[in-house]
C-alpha cells in the first residue's frame, strides 16, 4: 500500500485543492515524472489489487481518472483510462466505500462520471454530487449539471474532439465559439 500512500499524499495533501483542476504545467510535469509509470500498470491490470478498499480505490480513481488528464493534456490518451476509472467508481461507490472519504476527496469517486460521454453516468455523476457531498455541494453540483447539460445537447464533449481526432459538427462549432463549458456553467453556478 506504500504505493496507494504515495498517490494520496501527493494528489491529496501535496497538491490539494487549490491544484487539482489548475492545469498548470508545473503539476502536469510533476504527476509525469512521478506517476506516468502507474498509470501505464494500471491500464495493463496491474493496480487492480489496489481495489478492496476506500483508500485503495481512491488511490486508484485518482491514478486512472485525474493522472491521465495531466500526463497526456491535449493527447487522446488522456482519456484512454475512462472505461477503468468508471468501473473501479461504480464498484467502489456500490461498496460504500466512497462515504469512507471526508470532503472534498471525496469527489474523486464520481468525477469519472462526470467525465463519461453518456448521459446515464451524468445523471449518476450528478445524483452522487447532490446527495453525497453536503459540504462542499454548491460549486461541485454546478460543475455535474454542466457536464450532464453538455453531453445532453451534445452526446460528447466537444472540447475533446481536437485531441481525439474528431470533427467538430457546426452547433459544437457554435457552443465552442461562444465560451463553451464556462458559458454552460455559469448557468448552473449559485448565485450570490
Amino acid at each position: 500500500m506504500d504505493r496507494c500512500d504515495a498517490v494520496i499524499d501527493f494528489w491529496i495533501r501535496e497538491i490539494g485543492p487549490a491544484g487539482w483542476y489548475a492545469g498548470t504545467t508545473a503539476i502536469d510535469e510533476q504527476v509525469r515524472d512521478r506517476f506516468a509509470d502507474l498509470w501505464h500498470e494500471a491500464m495493463d491490470g496491474g493496480l487492480g489489487p489496489w481495489l478492496v478498499s476506500p483508500a485503495g480505490a481512491l488511490a486508484y480513481l485518482i491514478v486512472t481518472d485525474q493522472f491521465p488528464r495531466n500526463i497526456f493534456r491535449d493527447d487522446p490518451r488522456a482519456f484512454a483510462s475512462d472505461a477503468i476509472a468508471r468501473a473501479a467508481a461504480k464498484l467502489a461507490i456500490a461498496n460504500g466505500w466512497d462515504m469512507e472519504i471526508p470532503e472534498p476527496e471525496r469527489q474523486f469517486f464520481y468525477l469519472p462520471l462526470m467525465h463519461a460521454e453518456n448521459l446515464v453516468d451524468q445523471d449518476r455523476s450528478v445524483e452522487m454530487f447532490a446527495t453525497r457531498m453536503p459540504e462542499t455541494n454548491a460549486e461541485n453540483l454546478a460543475h455535474a449539471e454542466a457536464h450532464r447539460e453538455v453531453i445532453r445537447r451534445y452526446g460528447r464533449f466537444p472540447t475533446r474532439n481536437a485531441a481525439l481526432g474528431r470533427e467538430n459538427l457546426p452547433e459544437e462549432e457554435r457552443y465552442l465559439a461562444e465560451g463553451g463549458y464556462g458559458a454552460v456553467l455559469a448557468a448552473f453556478k449559485p448565485k450570490d
